[in-house]
């Protein structure tokens, strides 16, 4: 470990010295070295550490320090050669995140650590089945001796034949390609670090280095914040990928440069939305609603068809995409910012088991063409049988064609691997920024591939937020939440770091919080104790210490958009009472508070209509800039002749009663602030009405019945009447 780093200063101080303005920056793909330079200038500064260059060339441009697979003073593979093992590569990429592999750099992505048992087996798979050459020489010795007399002598020479070699070691699967040891931890320990978000620029010089003729850019948002997790300026970055407006004329794509690239919006993770697939096809109106008003000035003439709402999770318009899949080949782009599921998307759309079809010229360029079989191969299916080779054989032949593609030093797209029927699926993890550099996955022997790329840096609210309580912001399922009311001087508290507070004077609002981090509703001078972390609260605050001290206003929302129509119930229902929004005496008004990657709170308030359109007061109101009161002059001799020709100025008519100026007066929107850290982080959208979606129903076992007379007196009250009819009686004879 202190040689690799002591290596890595010795070569940051070469390069600045050979380029005193270069600037290293933290980009998609930052500059690396090829290893046999670096170890001739590291030989010419150190002349004492003497190493020979690899065979293996990696990119200049890297994610992360990329090494040989084997180094030079790793006794390892030059052991393994003497005693007569083979031994064979780590493969060029890791299987789960995509980083090239290597031995050096322990805490950057693809690393792999040779003294692990997965890749100890993988590297040399004879010294892992020595066991099983053992057991061969007890079987074989087994066979020379006469089972009959043995059986005589007392030795149970079938125990023996099963303990020697058991019936599930003929079927034993070849080992898996290991993970690298970051992906290694975050499959079963939950634990790891982000990498080094791309820009969208390299995305972009990436996708421009496709080798297909089609291409199509699926676009990942989250379903939690959406539409949060938009680019809106992704279509313009591809000049090639103009959206297609509302003009019936507008074409659906064209070709630039022998290349057509198209662009879809797939929300994915709608399971959190709603709890059945019915009612998110009917919120379909509502996603493009929003997404349009996400995109801006650019969203109001887009026709928004290549708008995909899905959920892996329970398989929901998965199907039908990846036949779109199919029907495009080309190569398919999975972009979008980290953490939004592109892997778990990646796994459901990928088209499995398509190898055996024979692909379409038309869909992939001259380069990029399917590998004609060999004659052997070719021979052998005409006559009806197929080739079977050992595992060795395998291995033998894969190492073999990796060893045939050299590495491009100054490509931005890693190698394609070798394509399968069932391949290795990305590894799917709660960590943002789990994928560290595209990973290309070929299906239908040829017709195209799916590429998934990095993930786009977010703001980062996990870094305010303690280590323990990190993948608590991350909602895996969907959320029914507890109906809270928020009076004059409370707030709300999420988290015990986010803060929405109503703007007094405000009316009574309900808050509904879609969120997985713990919702608590409070006095407002105590939740302000409590998220600036003074004195000591019963509520967590889940926030790293120090925090408080960077709580800012994030921004101020209004309840504009009316929900009258859908919280009324059978008052504005035909089939009921049928009457008009006009004839009532109140409005619903509500909006959705989008937090950052963990979901979004559904704030509803009621109010008057007279309140709602009456003029506010000037102590509501921006008080005006004072002016200077003008200086009393004499009036002229023209001036008193104009004044006495033309009378007394009319006085303006007073402002119309409250009932006249209906609609067309300003609204007195009720407003709630949010305070988070830095002020970031959140943003609104139109309500969704999650709650009228999700409340939880009300059944008859939960229906409170009609509660038990009471008996208490009963024989008081009885005993006091019959007295009185008594009495009464008797005053009648």
């Amino acid at each position: 470990m202190h040689r690799a780093l002591s290596s890595r200063w010795l070569n940051t101080a070469l390069n600045l010295a050979e380029h005193p303005r270069r600037i290293e920056l933290p980009l998609f793909l930052c500059p690396s070295l090829n290893p046999a330079s670096y170890h001739q200038r590291l030989g010419a500064a150190a002349s004492s550490s003497r190493v020979r260059p690899s065979r293996w060339r990696v990119q200049h441009r890297c994610l992360h320090m990329q090494a040989d697979a084997f180094p030079e003073d790793s006794p390892l593979p030059e052991s393994d050669s003497q005693k007569g093992i083979r031994v064979q590569r780590l493969p060029k990429q890791c299987r789960g995140c995509g980083a090239l592999s290597q031995t050096t750099f322990p805490n950057q992505p693809g690393y792999y650590d040779l003294s692990r048992k997965a890749v100890r087996n993988w590297i040399r798979p004879e010294v892992a089945n020595r066991s099983r050459r053992e057991d061969k020489v007890y079987e074989d010795a087994l066979k020379h001796f006469d089972h009959e007399e043995l059986k005589k002598k007392g030795v149970d020479v079938e125990a023996l034949m099963l303990s020697i070699v058991p019936p599930e070691a003929s079927q034993r699967p070849p080992p898996k390609v290991p993970l690298c040891d970051r992906c290694h931890s975050l499959l079963h320990n939950h634990s790891g670090e982000s990498i080094y978000h791309p820009s969208i620029e390299s995305i972009r010089d990436t996708i421009l280095e496709s080798p297909y003729k089609y291409n199509h850019v699926y676009h990942v948002l989250d379903a939690a914040d959406f539409p949060m997790s938009l680019l809106p300026q992704l279509s313009h970055l591809l000049d090639t990928m103009p959206l297609r407006t509302k003009n019936r004329r507008a074409s659906t794509g064209k070709f630039y440069s022998n290349q057509k690239m198209e662009l879809s919006f797939v929300v994915t993770r709608c399971d959190l939305l709603a709890p059945t697939k019915v009612q998110v096809d009917k919120m379909f109106p509502w996603l493009q609603e929003v997404l349009r008003e996400a995109l801006g000035r650019t969203g109001r003439n887009v026709r928004l068809g290549n708008l995909i709402a899905l959920s892996a999770k329970r398989s929901w318009w998965t199907k039908e995409l990846k036949e779109d899949v199919w029907k495009r080949g080309g190569a398919g782009w999975m972009v979008g910012k980290a953490n939004v599921g592109k892997s778990q998307l990646f796994e459901a759309i990928f088209p499995k088991g398509r190898m055996n079809l024979t692909p379409s010229r038309h869909q992939i360029t001259v380069e990029m063409h399917a590998r004609a079989p060999s004659k052997d191969a070719t021979s052998m299916e005409k006559a009806g049988t197929q080739p079977e080779l050992a595992q060795e054989d395998l291995a033998a032949r894969e190492i073999e064609d990796m060893e045939e593609e050299e590495l491009d030093e100054y490509a931005l797209l890693p190698p394609a691997i070798k394509e399968t029927n069932y391949p290795e699926m990305p590894l799917v993890s709660d960590l943002p920024g789990t994928t560290a550099s595209p990973i290309r996955i070929p299906f239908g022997n040829g017709r195209g591939e799916l590429i998934d790329l990095p993930g786009l840096e977010r703001t980062g609210l996990e870094k305010y937020v303690k280590e323990e309580h990190r993948l608590s912001l991350v909602m895996r399922s969907r959320v029914t939440p507890e109906q809270m009311t928020l009076t004059p001087s409370r707030s709300l508290l999420l988290g015990g770091f986010i803060r929405i507070t109503p703007r007094e004077p405000a009316p009574i609002m309900l808050a509904y919080a879609f969120t997985p981090i713990e919702a608590h509703v409070s006095r407002t001078e105590k939740a302000i104790s409590i998220q600036n972390q003074r004195g000591e609260v019963n509520v967590e605050n889940i926030a790293v210490p120090g925090t408080g001290e960077k709580t800012k206003l994030a921004g101020s929302f209004e309840l504009k958009w009316d929900i009258t129509k859908n919280r009324t119930g059978p008052l504005m229902r035909k089939e009921a009472v049928g009457l008009s929004i006009d004839r009532l005496p109140y409005r619903v008004l509500s909006t959705d508070i989008l937090i950052e990657g963990v979901g979004w709170v559904e704030i509803t308030a009621q109010v008057r209509t007279r309140d709602l359109f009456r003029e506010r007061p000037v102590s509501e109101v921006d008080t005006p800039p004072v002016e200077k009161p003008e200086e009393k002059r004499e009036l002229s001799a023209l001036e008193r002749l104009e004044a006495l020709v033309d009378g007394p100025k009319k006085k303006a008519p007073p402002p119309p009663p409250v009932e006249e100026q209906g609609e067309n007066a300003e609204p007195n929107w009720p407003i709630v602030d949010v305070y988070t850290p830095d002020g970031k982080f959140i943003s609104s959208r139109r309500p969704m009405n999650g709650w009228m979606l999700n409340k939880p129903k009300v059944t008859a076992a939960s229906r409170r019945s009609r509660p038990r007379r009471s008996m208490k007196g009963r024989k008081k009250l009885e005993k006091h009447r019959r007295r009185e009819r008594e009495a009464t009686a008797a005053a009648s004879f």
